[in-house]
């Protein structure tokens, strides 16, 4: 997969940012050292200032790329998704077995994300920390419905449904698909969070991941 993910330029909606980072060097940089800052200190503390000190740049060219950090976070978690749908497509192309399908689909929205070295100024096990940490900043915010007729959270939406029709596939009379879909895509997320913070109230360790978590409860969930 990673020869093709190397020449794969994801579509993110322009409405989130000033300039398209990813046609300059400059704003490559932006995105691969704005991850590791924002891993290293937390979003909370994260200034376009401090950016601009560590990519050795002025605070106001980031600003020609994004109006704020806000929204920079949304490229960030659009470009995660997007390469999150790229893998789910990939990872499934070929199956014809739906549980099987939905299984293989829900590893890849739930396992352990390794860096793919091919993207070389976007390090995809950070990002994934972050999403981890941070991805709630994204939707719960006050201009939540705003910003989702602009289409920013399109292709977060876009990942869910499609895994929504693979349980369609694998029992039609189920009427929960969407709740069970996108409870299990944030649900992930949150059970890392406690895995790696607070784990006295979580079964997830180094030996049982979410992914394991998530695969026995639709196996036992949607069996006829």
């Amino acid at each position: 997969m990673a020869i093709f993910i190397s020449n794969i330029k994801f579509n993110i909606g322009d409405s989130i940012y000033v300039k398209d980072p990813e046609t300059s060097e400059l704003g490559k940089k932006i995105l691969k050292e704005s991850i590791l800052l924002i891993n290293e200190i937390g979003f909370e503390e994260f200034t376009f200032k401090k950016l601009g000190i560590k990519i050795g740049s002025n605070e106001s060219s980031i600003y020609r790329y994004f109006e704020n950090k806000h929204k920079l976070l949304v490229y960030l978690s659009c470009w995660y998704w997007s390469w999150i749908e790229y893998k789910l497509v990939f990872a499934t192309a070929n199956m014809e077995n739906p549980m099987q399908k939905l299984i293989k689909a829900i590893a890849v929205v739930t396992e352990k994300i390794e860096d793919d070295e091919t993207t070389d100024y976007i390090n995809e096990s950070v990002l994934n920390k972050i999403i981890i940490e941070e991805f709630s900043k994204t939707l719960q915010t006050r201009e939540v419905d705003n910003e989702n007729k602009k289409g920013y959270f399109i292709i977060y939406k876009r990942v869910i449904n499609r895994i929504i029709s693979f349980v369609e596939d694998v029992n039609p009379e189920y009427p929960y698909a969407k709740s069970l879909i996108s409870s299990i895509v944030e649900g992930a997320l949150h059970q890392h969070f406690l895995k790696d913070h607070l784990k006295t109230i979580t079964n997830c360790n180094e030996e049982i991941s979410p992914m394991h978590f998530y695969t026995h409860l639709v196996e036992n969930l949607l069996k006829k």
